[in-house]
């Protein structure tokens, strides 16, 4: 009933830029936070950076002053603008809808995207 595509991934040099893009479909009512996670070959998935219905914004420190996520409710969509990407950044990022509430729906739900390479690289 759901489905999230993630599109914006991609080779880059150090210091480079990428802008993450996270768009929804479906009969969606509202959506409490959206959330972008990321999982590098031998380490955990981490939680990036997230935004919330109101506006709200949390950061990883590994990222704060170089990543900014923003939301689009009319669109239904969330971003990611990555600024001075480093080596580091290199990782599978996913998009995360959480606290989603459906039309004719009594609770809510989480749904995920299906996951863009970003390679920062030289």
């Amino acid at each position: 009933q759901v489905q999230l595509v993630e599109s914006g991934g991609g080779l880059v040099q150090p210091g480079g830029s990428l802008s993450l893009s996270c768009a929804a479909s479906g009969s969606i009512f509202s959506i409490n936070v959206m959330v972008w996670y990321r999982h590098a070959p031998g380490k955990h998935r981490e939680l990036v950076a997230a935004i919330t219905s109101g506006g709200s914004t949390n950061y990883a420190d590994s990222v704060k002053g170089r990543f900014t996520i923003s939301r689009d409710n009319a669109k239904i969509t969330v971003y990611l603008q990555m600024n001075s990407l480093e080596p580091k950044d290199t990782a599978v990022y996913y998009c995360n809808m959480a606290g989603v509430r459906l039309m004719n729906r009594r609770r809510d739900y989480d749904y995920w995207g299906q996951g863009t390479q970003v390679t920062v690289s030289s």
